[in-house]
């Protein structure tokens, strides 16, 4: 303090504020006097490294025949506004009578009174600034607190020796943890512990909620063997778990230590490098770093830092204060240390700003011609720095580059995009020339207009009538589009897909709309043969077809088993999410076909051709979705459910279907059928009897069940569910029917039989194919070899004995055999055209694979 005016110093918001209370003087022609609480706003000066006012502001007060002192100053939240506003509490004392006013500062620096209250003794022990704004005392080892919503002095019922850390606790608000005579409670339920604990130590910590006026246990902050040597405390973290109340923090210790404590319990201890300590305060920093400011009686301070351990990382001496605030605007706390001059009245004029890391500036240092002490090490530190921005100019330019072509890459891809529905629509799509797109082009600028016409003319051979029917229905969060092909066409597609393209011209969205296909064949028993576009594959031959095609290796087979006798049509649906289109409000979407067309060449190898056929357009608004235009109706109708065709592949293509073969060696499983229909509520489809569908109250309605005997004792339930969970919960009711002998196993492939034959024809294919290029490229090699014989010379074919009984005959022999000997090394030796090999290799690459992944099945099952 000085000699002719009080001070006080408080921390805001990055701003330094210094509240200073001038001396009485007298005012002309009267004989009040009158003194001025003036306040300074000073922010530091990054440039200057110097503090510099921001602003001032004064409130003055009438001082005739009464003291005016500041008692202490803080931060606290207006209850009114929920705003943290600096507080000042100020003593008039007049003869006998003591008047203490709470003032806030606004950031207008005009000074409001909260509230003021009269005490007849004076305010020594104790006294704490909290929310509200509220003020908090002890006197007479009594606890007394006022506020501003009340403006009437309360007391706690309760006796304290000190008070240790004011605060707020989540869950409770403004809590007082202080230390107390230990009370022992006569009850026999108290915990035994405790109990020894304060008996030996004779006093305990307490914790007094202020709003609820409720006791908490002192044991939740730390044990009460600590209430005789704490003398201040701060919390780091409070949190509630299960109910229970778990906080971190530190103390400091007249023995002269800090401890960390969590939970209750002591996690660290530090021994400080000075004597009586009397407050402690935290800090975070930028580089996350928990620092423990300790103030001492003798004007000391140090800083504990919190790593592994506890450990004293900075120590001053000479300390008129401490504060912790964002002085230099970088987003972390700093400390702010103010050191005592006598040569100087400013209490800003010996300083320092440090976060014991990167950032330290102080007073009375000149930044601009300071010179470090080992020339090696500027220099060192300069070609760092130049490095460093070498390297980060290097990475901003390419993430500009990789920016500008992920922009090329969009605009080529939407662009793509239009010229794929143009040509389905068959419209004229004309395309942007390469440099207006910023590329080069890698073709000759003369485009060819026969091969334009070519695949012009090939579009247009494929036949339209082969879509019987397009449909869309609305699945809980999903859009499924149907596509239904006739039989009557007569070649054969494979790996056919939907696409759902919209029609509106978006600049930014890519107008292809992520879906999932899936290829669902019916017969009258309702197998539901669904083929996954998605299926996982097996893993070790998996990249053999890849590296020539695109095409998914998943075939179909020209043949299907046995077993499996289709009569129906096959219905390709796609399935999306409805949520994303939901925010067009109105979407038009084009349905595209896409599907490889089978037949067979001159040279009796299959060929494949693309093709892309455009089956039609959906139309989807919130309006026809909130009136159920679109959606699933499931209804019972004497005994049967009578859900559209429609309906039940549009449920079958939103779920996940399993398989389990049930066995059981002493008994029949008629206790499923029976626990179907009962329990369950399942009837069966109008369109197909054998599948039924679950009608029962909550998360397993919906749900789509098969079951198929074998025999008596063994069949295979076949379960469409939207979810795991529902699965789960089908099993669960399931094993509560089934007899302890039966076992129940999991098909995770398919049924062995079916699998089986499915493999037998897929060799035979493989081995068709094998043979047919084989003999395609003996009869390519002998019109392109050319055999060792002479024109024109020929070798009788007489009978071998005839030839070896003359020496004649023998020279012959020699010369027919020498010459087979030729032309066995030549048909070795033979070359092909390798646009035939590739095309060979792929079909025999094809029918492998497609064998390997039916075996991969079999080892699953």
């Amino acid at each position: 303090m000085l000699l002719d005016e009080q001070e006080q110093l408080l921390s805001y918001n990055g701003e330094v504020l210094v509240f200073q209370l001038s001396k009485p003087k007298h005012v002309e022609g009267s004989a009040d006097k009158t003194m001025h609480l003036c306040v300074r706003r000073m922010v530091f000066n990054r440039d200057t490294k110097m503090f510099l006012q921001k602003s001032s502001g004064a409130l003055s007060m009438h001082a005739s025949h009464s003291k005016i002192e500041i008692i202490c100053c803080s931060c606290t939240t207006d209850s009114r506004t929920g705003i943290i506003l600096p507080c000042i509490l100020m003593k008039v004392k007049k003869r006998n009578n003591v008047k203490y006013i709470l003032l806030l500062l606004h950031s207008s620096n005009q000074f409001e009174q909260s509230f003021h209250f009269k005490l007849d003794y004076e305010l020594k022990e104790d006294i704490r600034l909290f929310a509200g704004p509220s003020v908090l005392w002890r006197h007479a080892n009594k606890l007394f607190y006022i506020s501003s919503n009340t403006c009437v002095v309360q007391s706690a019922p309760l006796q304290l020796s000190s008070v240790v850390w004011t605060g707020e606790i989540v869950g409770e608000g403004t809590v007082v943890l202080g230390i107390r005579t230990a009370c022992l409670p006569e009850s026999e339920d108290a915990d035994e512990f405790s109990i020894s604990d304060r008996a030996i130590w004779g006093s305990e910590f307490f914790g007094y909620a202020i709003q609820t006026q409720r006791m908490l246990a002192g044991t939740c902050f730390m044990p009460h063997a600590y209430s005789r040597v704490v003398s201040s405390v701060y919390v780091c973290k409070s949190e509630r778990l299960k109910k229970q109340l778990r906080i971190s923090l530190v103390a400091i210790t007249h023995k002269n230590q800090l401890i960390w404590f969590q939970n209750g319990l002591p996690k660290g201890v530090c021994e400080l490098p000075f004597e009586k300590p009397c407050s402690v305060k935290a800090a975070v920093t930028s580089s996350n770093d928990l620092l423990f400011i300790v103030s001492f009686a003798s004007g000391n301070s140090c800083v504990v830092q919190r790593r592994d351990s506890l450990q004293v990382a900075s120590k001053r001496q000479k300390v008129k204060c401490v504060l912790v605030d964002d002085f230099i605007g970088s987003g972390s706390e700093q400390l702010l240390l103010l050191f005592k001059d006598d040569s100087n009245t400013d209490v800003l004029s010996t300083f320092q700003i440090t976060d014991l890391g990167g950032v330290d500036y102080a007073s009375g240092i000149n930044y601009k011609h300071a010179v470090p002490a080992a020339e090696g090490l500027q220099e060192n530190g300069l070609l760092t720095i130049q490095a460093l921005e070498t390297r980060l100019q290097a990475g901003f330019t390419s993430v500009r580059e990789l920016r500008q072509h992920l922009e090329l890459q969009k605009r080529v891809i939407l662009e793509s995009c239009r010229a794929l529905i143009d040509l389905v629509e068959e419209r004229t799509h004309i395309l942007p020339k390469a440099e207006e797109e910023g590329l080069v082009s890698l073709w000759d600028d003369v485009e060819n207009p026969h091969s334009l016409s070519k695949e012009t003319s090939l579009a247009s051979k494929v036949p339209e009538h082969f879509t019987e029917k397009l449909w869309q229905r609305v699945v809980s969060d999903n859009l499924v589009v149907g596509v239904k092909l006739k039989e009557s066409f007569h070649w054969s597609l494979d790996d056919v897909s939907l696409s759902l393209v919209m029609d509106q011209d978006f600049s930014s969205i890519s107008p292809i709309i992520k879906c999932q296909s899936k290829i669902i064949k019916l017969n009258k028993a309702f197998s539901a043969l669904a083929v996954s576009s998605c299926q996982i594959e097996p893993p070790p031959k998996k990249i053999k077809l890849d590296l020539h095609s695109k095409n998914n290796p998943k075939k179909e087979f020209p043949k299907r088993p046995s077993g499996v006798h289709l009569d129906g049509a096959k219905t390709v649906v796609a399935v999306t999410s409805l949520s994303p289109l939901l925010a067009f409000h109105r979407v038009c979407c084009a349905v595209l076909l896409h599907a490889k067309r089978r037949k067979r060449g001159d040279d009796g190898l299959q060929e494949s051709k693309q093709i892309a056929v455009l089956c039609g357009k959906v139309l989807l608004n919130l309006e026809d979705i909130s009136n159920g235009r679109f959606s699933v109706k499931m209804l019972r109708d004497n005994s049967y459910c009578t859900g559209s065709m429609e309906d039940i592949l549009a449920v079958l293509a939103t779920v996940v279907r399993f398989s389990f073969q049930i066995m059981s060696s002493d008994c029949t499983l008629t206790p499923v059928n029976s626990w179907l229909l009962g329990e369950m509520e399942c009837t069966p489809f109008k369109e197909c009897h054998d599948n039924i569908f679950c009608h029962k109250a909550g998360n397993v309605y919906g749900t789509v069940f098969n079951w198929s005997l074998k025999n008596p004792f063994e069949g295979v339930l076949t379960i469409f569910c939207r979810n795991l969970t529902i699965l789960f919960q089908c099993l669960h009711s399931l094993t509560r029917v089934l007899p302890p002998s039966c076992r129940v196993k999991l098909l995770r492939s398919g049924r062995k039989s079916v699998l089986a034959e499915q493999l037998a024809l897929a060799l035979v294919k493989e081995m068709l194919t094998s043979k047919s290029s084989f003999f395609s490229k003996e009869s390519k090699a002998e019109n392109s070899l050319t055999w060792g014989n002479e024109a024109g010379k020929k070798i009788d074919n007489a009978p071998l004995a005839s030839l070896l009984d003359t020496e004649e005959g023998v020279q012959q022999f020699r010369k027919k055999l020498q010459n087979e000997r030729e032309e066995c090394v030549l048909s070795m030796n033979q070359t092909m055209n390798g646009a035939l090999y590739r095309k060979m290799a792929l079909k025999i690459a094809e029918a492998q694979l497609s064998s390997d992944m039916i075996v991969w099945k079999l080892s699953k099952s």
